[in-house]
């Protein structure tokens, strides 16, 4: 059973919960998400397993999850990312923020994220129970896409997406 790491506003944890019950009852609770660039500066994106539990098929940034109890937020994050992406890299944290936000099969995300950056230009092996497919794509291209297509994209990488491009783009107002 996997848990996550309910917390307060602050970050303080205030408890631990199974993961499907934090998002049926939307307690807020720590995560963090993985945004990898090629040398470029083009974004590797993922698209979600059918399998998945909520959100199957969507595109998202490289990687997401909930670190584990005990278990420090950029450890979670390479844990992740050699998981689901099969490579490793050095990530560098870049902001949190709070959003709350319904999904399908009756569940919300009510997440403090944590997010971290990192490069990477060599061979990539996804778990397929995972991620369905993988591309690099120009920033601009995806957000161009994101206002065409938003159906396409996870909720949480629509609603965060905007700020990793301010960041990549040297603004950070």
């Amino acid at each position: 059973m996997e848990q996550v790491i309910l917390v307060d506003e602050q970050d303080n944890e205030v408890g631990v919960m199974e993961k499907i019950l934090a998002h049926e009852k939307s307690l807020l609770h720590r995560a963090f998400s993985v945004f990898i660039f090629n040398d470029k500066g083009d974004l590797l994106l993922q698209q979600r397993a059918s399998s998945k539990y909520h959100s199957p098929g969507l595109w998202t940034n490289t990687c997401c999850s909930h670190p584990r109890p005990n278990e420090t937020n950029l450890n979670a994050a390479k844990r992740r990312l050699k998981e689901e992406m099969g490579f490793e890299c050095e990530l560098e944290y870049k902001f949190n923020f709070i959003y709350k936000a319904k999904l399908d099969q009756g569940l919300t995300e009510h997440e403090l994220d944590h997010v971290f950056f990192g490069g990477f230009n060599g061979p990539i092996k996804p778990n397929e129970e995972e991620v369905s497919g993988w591309k690099f794509v120009e920033m601009n291209d995806v957000l161009n896409d994101i206002k065409s297509n938003p159906e396409k994209y996870t909720v949480w990488f629509k609603i965060i997406f905007e700020r990793v491009n301010q960041i990549k783009n040297g603004n950070t107002n």
